[in-house]
C-alpha cells in the first residue's frame, strides 16, 4: 500500500503538466529578479523614494502595474509549482547518482524547495494585500530568536549558512558548474557562450549579496542590534553608502539582471 502511494506520488513528480508548471515557475522567479535589479539601479542612480531592492519591493513594483493582483498571482502559483517540483527532486530525484552525491543534491533541492514556497507565500500574501517588507520581516524574526535560549547562538549559525551559501553560488558562478543543469546542445556556439556568461554574471552577483547579507546579519548579533539585521535591500542600502558606493552597486544590479535572464532562459533549457 505504501510502495504503491509512494510510486503515484513519484509519477505526479515526473509528470508533464508539473514540469510545465515549473519551468512557468522559473520565468517568474527571473521576472522577480529581474526587478530586483531594476530597482537597484534606480536606487543607485536617482532617489529611492522609498523603493526596496528585495524581493518586497520587487512584488511591490507588479503591485502597481495594470492587473497588478493578476500578474502577482501568476507568479505566486508559478513559484509554488516550482517549490512542489523541488519537493519531487529532493524525494525522487537523481536515482543514476553515487548514494553520496545523491544525497547532496536532494538536499539541496529540498532547500530550493522551502525558498521556492517562501518567494510563492510572499507573492500571493500581496496579491491579498496583505505583504510586508522583507527587511522589516527580517528584523522582528531576528528580535524574536535573540530572545530565545541560545537564540544568540542560533543567529550566528545562520548568518554562516547565508554566507555559506552566497560563496557557493559565487564558485558555482565562476566554475559554470551551472551549465551541467542545461541543455544547450541546440544553441549554436555563440549563443551557448552567452548563455554560461549570463549565469557567470549572475551567480556571482547573487552570491556576493546573500553574503553581504549574512554578514551583516553577524554583525547585528554579535553587537546585540536586531535593527542591523539588513535583508538584501540593507546589503545594497550598505554598498551605496560606501565611497564610489553607486559604481559598486550597479555591477551587482547588473548581476541580478543577468541572473534574472538566465533563469528566464532556463525555463527553456533546464534539465528536467
Amino acid at each position: 500500500m505504501l510502495s504503491t502511494a509512494s510510486s503515484k506520488a513519484e509519477q505526479v513528480g515526473d509528470s508533464t503538466s508539473l514540469i510545465l508548471l515549473a519551468r512557468a515557475g522559473l520565468i517568474a522567479y527571473g521576472v522577480v529578479h529581474l526587478l530586483i535589479g531594476w530597482l537597484a539601479v534606480q536606487i543607485a542612480w536617482s532617489s529611492p523614494s522609498g523603493k526596496s531592492a528585495d524581493t518586497s519591493g520587487a512584488l511591490k513594483t507588479l503591485a502597481r502595474e495594470p492587473f497588478g493582483d493578476l500578474l502577482l498571482a501568476m507568479v505566486a502559483f508559478g513559484l509554488l509549482a516550482l517549490a512542489l517540483w523541488q519537493v519531487s527532486e529532493a524525494f525522487w530525484g537523481y536515482r543514476n547518482h553515487e548514494p553520496a552525491k545523491r544525497a547532496g543534491k536532494r538536499l539541496t533541492c529540498g532547500a530550493k524547495a522551502v525558498i521556492y514556497a517562501a518567494l510563492g507565500a510572499s507573492a500571493a500574501s500581496f496579491a491579498l494585500g496583505s505583504g510586508s517588507s522583507s527587511s522589516q520581516s527580517q528584523k522582528q524574526a531576528t528580535s524574536g530568536v535573540l530572545a530565545w535560549p541560545g537564540g544568540r547562538e542560533v543567529v550566528v549559525v545562520a548568518a554562516v549558512v547565508i554566507v555559506g551559501v552566497g560563496m557557493t553560488l559565487v564558485v558555482k558562478g565562476v566554475k559554470k558548474s551551472f551549465t551541467d543543469e542545461i541543455d544547450t546542445s541546440s544553441m549554436s556556439p555563440s549563443a551557448r557562450k552567452g548563455v554560461a556568461r549570463l549565469g557567470q554574471v549572475g551567480y556571482i552577483a547573487k552570491g556576493v549579496a546573500l553574503a553581504l547579507v549574512g554578514g551583516l546579519l553577524g554583525y547585528a548579533t554579535l553587537n546585540f542590534d536586531p535593527q542591523k539585521a539588513q535583508g538584501l535591500d540593507g546589503a545594497m542600502q550598505t554598498i551605496l553608502a560606501q565611497p564610489f558606493g553607486r559604481f559598486l552597486l550597479t555591477p551587482m544590479a547588473l548581476g541580478f539582471v543577468a541572473f534574472g535572464v538566465f533563469a528566464i532562459l532556463q525555463s527553456r533549457y533546464r534539465k528536467m
